[in-house]
């Protein structure tokens, strides 16, 4: 069996609190930023809402929303 992409709803009479959506990241072009993966990097350009263009040094990658393992320093 396979895991389903879709989140699961949250039930009115469920004693458990709703899971909280967190807002999604924000990156100007020039912040710094590091990933998980990859390191240090610096943000070149910005597709909103769908990726961000990071220069690492050795290589510039596209990073796809929702950026989980990269944040901004």
């Amino acid at each position: 069996m396979t895991k389903s992409s879709a989140p699961k709803r949250h039930l009115p009479t469920s004693p458990f609190k709703a899971p909280v959506a967190l807002p999604p990241k924000q990156f100007a072009v020039g912040d710094q930023v590091t990933h998980d993966m990859y390191g240090l990097g610096r943000v070149v350009s910005i597709e909103e809402g769908i990726a961000v263009v990071v220069n690492f040094g050795s290589s510039e990658l596209r990073i796809l929303s929702p950026y989980s393992k990269m944040t901004k320093l």
